[in-house]
């Protein structure tokens, strides 16, 4: 099919080229037209007698038709099958046309990126972890409402309060999910690579675009490659899509990108001139023009210095800051902080900048969830291998390999208190912990280390290590913060909560308004570790309704009942969203846990528990 419409358009080019237009001919026999056939001339030749060969079987005489135009081959309605005068042959439009000149402008029309229909990915399940990868299931037997998961998703704007809570919401939204009813899985995938964007998961956002061929991209899933592409400093990765779906589309940013794709297809001089039309014109920001330049240039082979000046830039917008880390520039240290999380969470992640840039995102990025404790390990081992390091971050590297491998406990205990610093900055100190987590569990439990439990188990629970947590049961005492944290994080369920024990805890509540007891029980709650009548009977005493119910409340115990684990994670995270974790809510907090723990998530449910009670 589509080589036949190659070919047409072929045709079309070369009877244009070569100025052949044929005569229209009336394709109806005499009679059949609008006004009569002339009478033909008496002294009009008849046709001549086929050979006795070729003549047909005789049949009833008719006068043979004399009309002068285009003869037919089946007999007219009021011919019984006189012979009639063979079909002139058809005029072939192509014959004395040089088949190279037939191919070339075959191979003219021809798209540029042609993907076979057998090799095209269907966009009924759009996603890029498999549930056997860890993925959540595609839920082809519990149909996802497209209108209803376009406004939980779309009005999710981040952040979340919780590691766990944007971890779990990260799984879910790169999942390969069959497209919900009544949506098109191109906009599918758009919406959750936005989401992905806002809470900083770039990567992963740009993964889930590339999951959609680049010939049935929507305006919106091109909105979300732009930005994806240049979240990961890979503006190149625009070009098949400028080139098909987005190939006339408005706007500086798909001008400047265009202009990119043309550099780096080696028109390289026509590139540069279009650049230097848009800065001569005043298309978009001049520094938004350079940063193209810069960039383009690198591939036209200009030899042209192209100075970036940042003195009248008041913001760092995502085509500055994306272009900016494609060239190995880092902006000015104002920006930088003017933009704040936004460039972190992508700084933590670019492979372009210094080691110490990183590693001060990653103070940011890794409480958030988006990096591990392993990739923060990772990056300060980088920090540790430099010879002349960095007068900050080298000796907070030899710090942590302290904490790991000091023969003395007590050196590296030391080494684990230090790089948890003082607690001023709550994001830069959840952090720490983030990068303490498997130093922590080297640690040996004791009795002399008790008063030192809490942390060393929160910072275990940062990576999901449990069961090292654990082993630390037998020394804190019953009624303590450590002592809950163990309560709600234990893989094995425990006996159930005494009301004396919950006291005990409520009277070493130091948080405002008890906000650490109100966790604890609606954890215990959510867990099912609680008795009802010692339930009610607490709640009563802190003031709290959990049996409250809103709009949320009710659309995330319904997806619960219905066993739907992937629109129960996406709606805990609409319902985590929140600066801190004052903002969240003891109900909200019972609702995310329960459901959670009803789909099958139960790591994940007591992780968020824990991590509640641990962060206020």
């Amino acid at each position: 099919m589509i080589r036949a419409r190659h070919l047409l358009l072929a045709c079309a080019a070369i009877v244009g080229a070569t100025g052949m237009v044929a005569a229209q001919e009336s394709l109806l026999p005499p009679g059949f037209d609008d006004k009569p056939a002339p009478a033909a001339p008496r002294s009009a030749a008849r046709p001549a007698p086929a050979p006795a060969s070729a003549r047909p079987a005789p049949q009833a005489s008719a006068p043979a038709s004399s009309a002068t135009s285009t003869p037919v081959v089946q007999p007219l309605p009021a011919d019984t099958g006189a012979p009639v005068a063979a079909a002139a042959p058809e005029r072939d439009p192509l014959a004395g046309i040089d088949p190279a000149l037939i191919d070339q402008l075959v191979e003219k029309v021809r798209p540029k990126y042609d993907i076979p229909p057998d090799a095209q990915r269907s966009l009924a399940r759009v996603g890029v972890l498999a549930e056997q990868d860890g993925g959540f299931p595609a839920v082809s037997s519990h149909y996802l409402n497209g209108a209803f998961v376009e406004g939980v998703i779309g009005q999710m704007r981040g952040p979340l309060v919780s590691r766990w809570g944007h971890i779990l919401l990260r799984r879910a939204l790169a999942s390969r999910l069959d497209t919900p009813v009544g949506m098109n899985g191109a906009d599918w995938a758009a919406l959750r690579a936005q989401l992905l964007l806002r809470m900083g998961e770039a990567d992963t956002a740009r993964a889930l675009v590339q999951e959609v061929d680049s010939g049935v991209f929507t305006r919106s899933l091109e909105d979300a490659a732009m930005a994806g592409f240049l979240a990961t400093a890979d503006p190149v990765g625009l070009c098949p899509i400028t080139a098909l779906t987005a190939a006339g589309r408005p706007g500086w940013d798909w001008e400047l990108a265009r202009a990119i794709c043309t550099a780096f297809t080696g028109d390289g001089p026509p590139a540069m001139a279009q650049l230097d039309r848009a800065l001569r014109r005043g298309t978009g920001q001049k520094i938004d023009i350079l940063l193209a330049q810069k960039f383009a240039g690198a591939a036209a082979n200009s030899r042209r210095a192209v100075t970036i000046e940042w003195k009248d830039v008041d913001a760092l917008t995502p085509w500055r800051t994306g272009m900016s880390l494609a060239t190995g520039l880092e902006p000015p240290e104002e920006l930088r902080k003017k933009a704040g999380p936004a460039y972190a969470y992508l700084a933590a992640r670019a492979p372009m900048l210094p080691l110490a840039a990183r590693a001060e995102a990653a103070d940011l990025a890794a409480g958030t969830g988006i990096l591990s404790s392993a990739a923060m390990v990772d990056l300060y081992s980088q920090i540790a291998a430099i010879e002349d390091g960095d007068a900050t971050w080298s000796p907070l590297a030899a710090q942590l390999r302290t904490a790991y491998v000091a023969p003395d406990e007590s050196d590296r205990l030391a080494a684990i208190k230090g790089l948890w610093g003082d607690g001023a900055d709550p994001a830069k100190s959840y952090s720490r912990l983030v990068l303490t987590a498997y130093a922590a569990a080297r640690m040996v439990p004791n009795e002399s280390l008790a008063d030192d439990a809490t942390g060393l188990i929160s910072s275990m629970l940062t990576a999901g290590l449990d069961r090292n947590a654990m082993r630390w049961a037998p020394f804190v005492p019953a009624g303590s913060e450590g002592w809950g944290l163990l309560a709600l994080a234990s893989p094995n369920k425990l006996a159930a909560v005494g009301a004396d024990t919950l006291d005990t805890f409520q009277s070493n509540d130091s948080s405002s308004g008890a906000l650490r007891s109100r966790f604890l029980l609606a954890g215990l709650m959510g867990l099912g570790r609680i008795d009802a009548e010692t339930a009610r009977t607490f709640a009563g005493e802190l003031k709290v309704d959990l049996g409250r119910q809103t709009r949320w409340t009710r659309a995330i115990d319904s997806a619960a009942e219905s066993n739907n684990p992937a629109l129960v994670a996406l709606l805990a995270g609409y319902g985590m969203q929140g600066a801190s974790w004052d903002k969240m809510t003891a109900v909200h907090l019972y609702h995310i846990v329960s459901a959670l723990r009803r789909v099958g998530l139960d790591g994940e449910a007591r992780m968020i528990a824990a991590e509640a009670v641990s962060r206020v």
